[in-house]
C-alpha cells in the first residue's frame, strides 16, 4: 500500500483491528446474525445488473488521449469506488462473527499475463481513496497492471504462494491453520494482508475481456472480502423507445456475490440503483465526489483523506 493511499484515521479502541474498526452501533439483529451464519458461503446474496455502455464508450473515446489506457473497466471500477463513498457499510466485512468498517479501499482484480490457456494469472491489488476521481484510478490501476503483467514477474502474492507451494502438507496445515487464527484476532503479519488478494473491499474479474458473460462467483472464507464482482463481454438487445420506435443499445452485465450480514437488503438495493446513476454519468467521476460519507458504525471515530 502506498503512503499516499492509507486514509489517516483517529479514535482507535480496544476490538478494533490495523485494517477496520469494530462497528459497534448496529442494530440488534446484525450483531446476532453473524452468530447464526458464521460462513460468507451461509450468507452469500445475487445480484445482476445490465449496463448500457453506449454512452461510457463514447467517453472513454473522448477521454483516452489524456488519461492513456482508460477502459470500460476502470470506469466500472471509479463508480464502484465512488459508490463505496456514499455507502460505506459495503465496505464492512466480518471476521470471528464481529462486524468491521475497513479503513481503506482496496481491489483485488484478477489479470493474465499472457492471454492463452497455460498463460500465467495472478491478481494485483491496487489501493485507492474514496476521494479519487477517474484520472487517480485509471494511474493507479495503470501502475499496478505495468508492475505485474510482464511472464516470469512476481509480486508478494505469487512469492508467498510458491513458498507455500513448497512445504510438505503436514506442514502447510499448520501455517494455514495459524494464519487463519492470527486473522480471526487481528494478528495476522500484514506481509500476508498486503499480499493477500482475500482481504480487499471488492474482488473484481474483468470475463468480458477473454470474451465470456459475467458469473456469479462464490466469496471466499478465508479473509475479509465482503463483495465478488464479475464483468462480463458487450451484447446487444433491442429496446422500444417511448414514441414506440426501436434500437438496439449495447450492455454489459454486472453480476454481484455480497455476504448479506454487513447491511440489508434495502440498503443493497439502493446501492445498485446508485451504482446505475452513476455509470449513466461517467463524467461526474472526472471530479472527487463532493462529500464522503463515513460509516456511523463507528462511533466517534473520524477519517482523513
Amino acid at each position: 500500500m502506498n503512503k499516499e493511499d492509507k486514509l489517516k484515521y483517529y479514535g482507535w479502541s480496544v476490538g478494533d483491528r490495523y485494517d477496520g474498526w469494530r462497528v459497534r452501533k448496529v442494530d440488534a439483529l446484525f450483531s446476532v446474525v453473524p452468530f447464526i451464519l458464521p460462513k460468507r458461503t451461509d450468507s452469500e446474496v445475487f445480484f445482476a445488473v445490465k449496463i448500457p455502455i453506449d454512452s461510457i464508450e463514447n467517453f472513454v473515446r473522448e477521454h483516452k488521449k489524456e488519461m492513456p489506457g482508460l477502459s470500460i473497466m476502470d470506469v466500472v471500477i471509479a463508480s464502484l469506488i465512488r459508490l463505496i463513498s456514499q455507502r460505506p457499510y459495503l465496505n464492512r466485512f466480518i471476521v470471528w462473527n464481529k462486524i468491521f468498517a475497513r479503513n481503506h479501499v482496496s481491489f483485488s482484480i484478477a489479470i493474465k499475463r499472457s492471454m492463452t490457456i497455460d498463460g500465467e494469472e495472478t491478481v494485483i491489488k491496487p489501493y485507492y481513496l474514496p476521494t479519487d476521481s477517474l484520472q487517480d484510478v485509471v494511474r493507479k490501476t495503470n501502475q499496478e497492471l505495468q508492475n505485474n503483467q510482464q511472464v516470469g514477474q512476481e509480486n508478494s502474492s505469487d512469492a508467498i504462494s510458491k513458498f507455500m507451494g513448497y512445504l510438505p502438507d503436514f506442514l502447510l496445515r499448520s501455517v494455514i491453520f495459524s494464519i487463519k487464527q492470527l486473522d480471526r484476532i487481528g494478528l495476522m503479519p500484514k506481509l500476508f494482508f498486503e499480499a493477500s488478494p482475500f482481504h480487499t473491499s471488492v474482488f473484481l474479474t474483468n470475463l468480458g475481456s477473454i470474451g465470456i458473460e459475467s458469473i456469479y462467483h462464490h466469496l471466499y472464507e478465508f479473509g475479509t472480502c465482503s463483495a465478488f464482482a464479475s464483468m462480463g463481454k458487450k451484447s446487444s438487445k433491442k429496446v422500444v423507445n417511448n414514441d414506440g420506435t426501436i434500437k438496439t443499445m449495447k450492455t454489459i452485465e454486472l453480476k454481484f456475490v455480497l455476504d448479506e450480514r454487513i447491511c440489508d437488503g434495502f440498503y443493497y438495493a439502493s446501492a445498485i440503483r446508485l451504482l446505475e446513476k452513476i455509470l449513466a454519468n461517467p463524467s461526474a467521476l472526472l471530479l472527487p465526489p463532493e462529500t464522503v460519507i463515513i460509516d456511523d458504525g463507528v462511533g466517534k471515530k473520524r477519517i482523513e483523506t
